[in-house]
């Protein structure tokens, strides 16, 4: 059950438009349009701050000097981006108005001009977990803004009201306001002229734009979101949800692989145009999402796991293409493909919490900010902020999204061939990987900030019981990426093996798994380092070199190989996933023993002879555990925890 609000201790709350209607009574009904399930008006903030004791749900709250389309509060209310969103309008701060800065989307300073990238709108969203300080923070606006008399202050009670949240460090996203109208008004002459600004705009058609991202890539800016809006449009008429979408996008990428392992021109053309299409309605159902406001928890973890389930099913597809056009070694440009992907993409994920992490936290000292990490962040920071511009779109561009990867891969395949395409992939994406590992691992010694420690350290390092039964190390990044380059030793030797014809002596692969094991030693210490985010890393890179070379030695088929480590990265992808939608821990995910647990598995059958059997037999058991958990995530614990009855006067607080 949502509770809208509207504020009326407001010298505005008795203003009316043009037509009569008074402000109060628009917002009421606004709100009811935008689905709150009840609608209060609340005469002072002592007021509110009883109704909100009561709430169980989400609570929206406005001030009554807000005029805005309706479309702005239903976006505020269904925002996606954290339990906590605050309405901020992009006008400079002027007397009266309180103003916000703002970072990756996070709130991270209020009532402070300088810096200020906006002002508070007047209506904001709080999430069940932040209740009892939205109540805490309404009886202290009940007096004054911290620090100042009431009569001296020039805020209005719902500004004093977020202003207060904010002291008492609730974390606010914001949701700024575009295309669409929202202003704060104070006179009728304000309000009348508010309104005819808001007719003035096509609601429908400013959404759809909205439901684009305001911020993509070179190749989805320009061929993807010139068009895809159309295709969202008629998802929405008839009647297509944003999963559905998704389905249809995985069955495009599955052909385009089938289509790219037949071979031949006619198939590989096809296959090009097939995953440029599904690529476009990935696109799709993600505008979909914003456009209809269907947001859930499991559509987003789908939309992260199918986007590279996509991607390495059409690496799988290459490297079968490959490998059936004559090339020997197709299967393993796929391996190394997907491996140096996820990779890659662990180190996106915990950059991007380091980076998030790194907002909340008050800015470096003028005299702190030298050095080249402080220079790389305010060069990145202005050519960030220089949108459209060559040096913005060439760094959008270096760092091989997505976008440019499907299309990389379409356009070489189409034209040269899956070998091409294997050899573009990685070629680029070790580029990429080096550029932005240099640049971010230097940005992050300058922010020095030990992200790691604000997580579950043993559930993203992926750790299983043994590595929890061994004693503490210190540098645990140091420990991580020695065990990283055992593997990498393991495989070159055993890849040299297989080249010469000979067989590795029975002593090599356990020897690589004590490698390995050093990494272990980490899983009990402090991630205190500024550069211990990229542990999950380095613990991924080695159990999948690992296994790779375990299936090299024990002359396992490539595919097998493939397959494997595909599992692997649905598990890991599984996490990062979790942890960017906010979820908890896989229910299962004890089941899967850890990383160093299934490295010792695959050494006992490697040892035993039977490396075939134990790579199909522990990646067989790791998909089966992986469904399971997933079922009972999003299927079986949501159906149990609807049908329990809810406490009377009680309610779960747990975020959103």
């Amino acid at each position: 059950m949502t509770l809208a609000i509207v504020l009326a201790a407001d010298p505005a709350a008795g203003l009316t438009t043009g037509d009569g209607q008074r402000l109060v009574d628009r917002l009421v009904a606004q709100w009811r349009q935008a689905g709150a399930s009840d609608v209060r008006v609340a005469a002072d903030l002592t007021e509110l701050a009883a109704l909100v004791a009561g709430a169980t749900g989400p609570v929206l709250v406005s001030g009554a000097d807000l005029v805005a389309h309706t479309a702005v509060l239903k976006h505020l209310a269904t925002s996606p981006v954290g339990p906590t969103v605050a309405l901020v309008l992009t006008d400079p701060p002027a007397p009266g108005q309180v103003p916000v800065r703002e970072e990756r989307g996070q709130v991270v300073a209020v009532g402070d001009p300088e810096g200020a990238t906006g002002v508070f709108g007047g209506a904001l969203r709080v999430g069940p977990a932040d209740l009892p300080a939205l109540a805490a923070a309404a009886e202290a606006a009940a007096g004054s803004v911290p620090g100042e008399p009431a009569t001296a202050s020039p805020w209005s009670p719902v500004d004093r009201l977020f202003a207060d949240l904010a002291a008492c460090g609730t974390p606010a996203f914001a949701h700024r306001v575009r295309l669409l109208v929202a202003r704060r008004v104070g006179s009728p002459a304000e309000a009348s002229a508010a309104k005819a600004a808001v007719a003035a705009v096509d609601e429908d058609k400013a959404e759809l734009r909205l439901s684009v991202k305001e911020r993509d890539d070179f190749f989805t800016t320009f061929f993807v979101s010139t068009w895809s809006p159309y295709v969202t449009k008629a998802a929405a008429r008839i009647g297509l949800g944003p999963t559905a979408v998704t389905m249809i996008s995985v069955a495009f990428a599955v052909a385009a692989a089938v289509l790219f392992g037949v071979g031949g021109r006619p198939a590989l053309v096809a296959g090009a145009v097939l995953l440029y299409l599904g690529f476009v309605l990935d696109c799709v159902d993600g505008q979909l999402a914003r456009y209809t406001r269907h947001f859930s928890a499991w559509g987003g973890w789908l939309d992260t796991m199918a986007d590279r389930a996509k991607e390495y099913l059409v690496y799988a597809g290459l490297g079968y293409g490959a490998t059936h056009a004559g090339f020997r070694y197709g299967w393993a440009l796929a391996i190394a493909a997907m491996t140096l992907q996820t990779v890659r993409h662990m180190t996106d994920t915990w950059y991007g919490v380091l980076h998030d992490e790194a907002a909340r936290r008050p800015r470096p000292a003028p005299g702190a900010a030298g050095g080249i990490g402080g220079k790389l962040n305010a060069a990145s920071t202005k050519v960030q902020s220089d949108t459209g511009s060559v040096s913005y779109w060439l760094k959008r561009t270096v760092v091989f999204p997505i976008g440019e990867r499907w299309a990389l891969m379409a356009l070489a395949a189409a034209l040269f061939g899956p070998l091409v395409a294997l050899w573009a992939v990685l070629v680029w994406g070790t580029l990429a990987f080096a550029y932005t590992g240099a640049l971010r691992t230097l940005r992050a010694r300058w922010m020095r900030v030990p992200v790691m420690e604000t997580v579950d350290t043993t559930l993203h390092r992926d750790d299983g019981p043994l590595a929890r039964t061994l004693p503490a190390g210190r540098d645990v990044l140091g420990l991580a990426v020695f065990g990283a380059l055992g593997a990498v030793v393991l495989l070159i030797v055993a890849l040299r093996a297989v080249h010469q014809g000979g067989a590795l002596r029975g002593w090599v692969v356990p020897a690589g798994l004590l490698l390995l094991l050093v990494g272990a030693f980490g899983a009990r210490a402090a991630h205190r380092g500024p550069l211990d985010w990229l542990v999950p890393a380095a613990l991924r890179a080695g159990e999948y070199l690992f296994a790779i070379a375990v299936g090299v030695a024990g002359r396992a088929p490539a595919w097998l190989i493939f397959g494997y480590v595909f599992v692997l990265t649905l598990h890991h992808y599984d996490l990062t996933a979790r942890l960017e939608k906010r979820q908890s821990a896989p229910p299962l995910h004890a089941a899967t023993v850890g990383w160093e647990g299934r490295s010792v598995l695959l050494t006992i059958a490697s040892i035993a002879g039977i490396t075939t059997i134990g790579l199909a037999t522990i990646g067989t058991y790791l998909l089966v555990v992986f469904v399971a958990s997933v079922v009972l995530a999003w299927v079986v614990l949501p159906a149990r925890a609807r049908r329990m009855p809810v406490p009377v006067g009680g309610g779960d607080r747990s975020p959103g």
